[in-house]
């Protein structure tokens, strides 16, 4: 799920174009604050890295992650801290949030059923978020 799509054209723009891998596609938000992803795992899995590229100019300066087992209430795991660029950044997940090099950063592995990515500021004057690709890596 996602907080909202431009214009509500879910056809150029809708959530599918996160997990697509086609470079031409994005998935774009609507205007306003606090725009957010939310990904439902058919199953429990250990989150250990989270890749996602923004396009340049609608990107976040802040990220929240939270993350629960079902049944249960969100639960805040990190924050992070993207770069405004084009290129694919990476999150490794143990423990604290800190800069490792660029486009890297690392917070806690935790096993989940949901998680939730809230894009907190964006770049954007109008608070538009473009993300090209999400991937989150684990195990089972």
């Amino acid at each position: 799920r996602v907080s909202s799509v431009l214009n509500r054209d879910v056809k150029q723009f809708g959530k599918q174009h996160m997990f697509d891998a086609n470079e031409e596609t994005c998935w774009n938000s609507d205007q306003g604050a606090r725009q957010w992803v939310t990904v439902d795992f058919p199953r429990t899995v250990r989150v250990s890295q989270l890749h996602i590229q923004f396009q340049g100019g609608f990107s976040s300066r802040l990220c929240t992650l939270e993350g629960c087992r079902t049944g249960e209430e969100l639960v805040k795991i990190s924050e992070l801290y993207p770069e405004d660029v084009n290129a694919m950044q990476i999150s490794f997940l143990p423990l604290e949030v800190f800069r490792v090099q660029s486009y890297r950063f690392e917070v806690e592995e935790t096993a989940l059923d949901k998680l939730k990515i809230t894009f907190e500021n964006s770049t954007d004057f109008f608070g538009r978020i473009v993300v090209y690709h999400l991937r989150v890596l684990g195990e089972r």
